[in-house]
């Protein structure tokens, strides 16, 4: 019987997997145009990338929904196809597994404004489109949901109740963090820090607290992050940190940490306990294929360790 999420990463850490937009444009997608509508129009393309994820060694996908709640499909004129877009991306991410064990999580972006009464938005707007992306996820088979890249408690709160409500087998919180200038901290764009969010998803009853994209956020500032959230939580963590810092490069915005690079600071995260790591913006295959490389080597020279003293000991 397969484990749930929550309960595998008590085990061994897991790898997830690196950043959809950009491989979305790589593969054919316009500027500006509805990524998660080709997991209808085109699903053999995101397919492809999800594909190359899990040849890579991920050991989760996220599905292509970022963008998949009502609110944000109503601006590429796609509403009316938000459970059909949804249920559809969790069917290409389990496939892209091809029969190999492995944990699709259901990806719940921001709604992409602002609620009342600093937005046009309700409260109770947003929780009827997050209701129905949620329900789509865990209705066609998703193990987890993940609350993203969210910015402020009110609207990550509301992600967390409406997962549970709809049944999912573990529910994910995640924060963006903006280092400061003067690079002493980080917290969201609504002045969220770690700890404070730590506690608030703990409390709302998620089972998984976690940190993806935000400006500066690299592998060693999410490592702080994941100290900062193990010392207030005692939930696992997951990470996904930016493939460094983006620069604009012939008219065009790259991150500018290659594979090995960013795969240098996969001991430091594994060590600090992070539970789930994947990367965010600027991330590949490649990223993530360098990323299982490390983590493998460190597990085998943990289980090393183990043996040597279990060794140490009966003599």
């Amino acid at each position: 019987m397969k484990l749930r999420l929550q309960d595998a990463i008590r085990t061994r850490p897991l790898l997830g997997d690196g950043a959809m937009g950009t491989q979305l444009m790589l593969a054919g997608l316009e500027q500006g145009n509805c990524g998660e509508a080709w997991n209808l129009a085109h699903p053999e393309r995101v397919l492809a990338i999800q594909r190359r994820y899990a040849e890579a060694g991920s050991d989760c996908i996220l599905t292509n929904t970022f963008g998949g709640s009502r609110i944000m499909l109503n601006r590429h004129s796609q509403a009316g196809r938000a459970v059909e877009i949804n249920r559809a991306a969790v069917e290409i991410a389990r496939q892209a597994f091809d029969g190999r064990p492995g944990y699709v999580i259901g990806d719940i972006g921001p709604f992409g404004g602002l609620m009342e009464p600093y937005g046009d938005f309700t409260a109770a707007q947003v929780r009827e489109a997050f209701q129905e992306q949620a329900k789509a996820l865990v209705d066609a088979g998703a193990d987890a949901i993940i609350i993203e890249t969210q910015t402020s408690l009110e609207e990550l709160g509301i992600g967390i109740d409406v997962a549970r409500e709809a049944g999912a087998p573990c529910v994910i919180g995640s924060m963006a963090y903006d280092v400061t200038l003067d690079g002493s901290t980080f917290r969201t764009m609504m002045g969220i820090d770690p700890e404070r969010a730590a506690k608030f998803m703990q409390e709302r009853g998620a089972d998984i607290v976690a940190l993806n994209c935000g400006t500066g956020m690299d592998m060693e500032h999410a490592r702080q992050a994941v100290e900062r959230y193990r010392a207030v939580s005692a939930l696992p963590v997951m990470a996904q940190p930016n493939a460094g810092q983006p620069k604009l490069v012939d008219m065009k915005v790259v991150y500018d940490e290659t594979p090995e690079q960013m795969a240098r600071g996969v001991e430091r995260l594994l060590a600090a306990g992070v539970s789930i790591l994947g990367a965010c913006c600027g991330s590949t295959p490649e990223h993530i294929r360098a990323f299982r490389s490390r983590m493998d080597t460190y597990f085998e020279s943990q289980r090393r360790r183990s043996e040597l003293e279990h060794e140490n000991q009966t003599l």
